[in-house]
């Protein structure tokens, strides 16, 4: 698994909400068994608690998503499926938004 990549949400308690999971984790730490991910949800489902800072928007297949930063959570590897593309090109935004989920800065 690599740091960046979006990924379909295997679980079958959360998937049907959040259906995509980011792995922000280090690849370095490929032989740990979990890996720290920030679920993605539907902007339509999201609603309009979004807060900028804390929830950047990232298009996949047409669609936007909404990353819900504080639910960043450790997951088993098994719960994480295929790999659908990579989010590198909004880097700085989901390390900024965890910065401000840490320090509020």
């Amino acid at each position: 698994m690599a740091q960046y990549q979006v990924y379909e949400n295997l679980s079958p308690n959360s998937k049907k909400v959040y259906p995509y999971l980011i792995d922000v984790q280090a690849t370095i730490l490929n032989d740990l068994e979990t890996r720290i991910v920030i679920p993605l949800a539907t902007k339509e489902k999201f609603g309009k608690g979004i807060v900028k800072n804390l929830n950047p928007i990232i298009k996949i297949n047409k669609k936007d998503y909404v990353l819900l930063t504080q639910q960043m959570a450790g997951i088993p590897c098994n719960q994480i499926g295929s790999s659908v593309c990579d989010c590198l090109s909004i880097r700085q935004d989901v390390l900024s938004a965890i910065d401000f989920l840490i320090t509020g800065i």
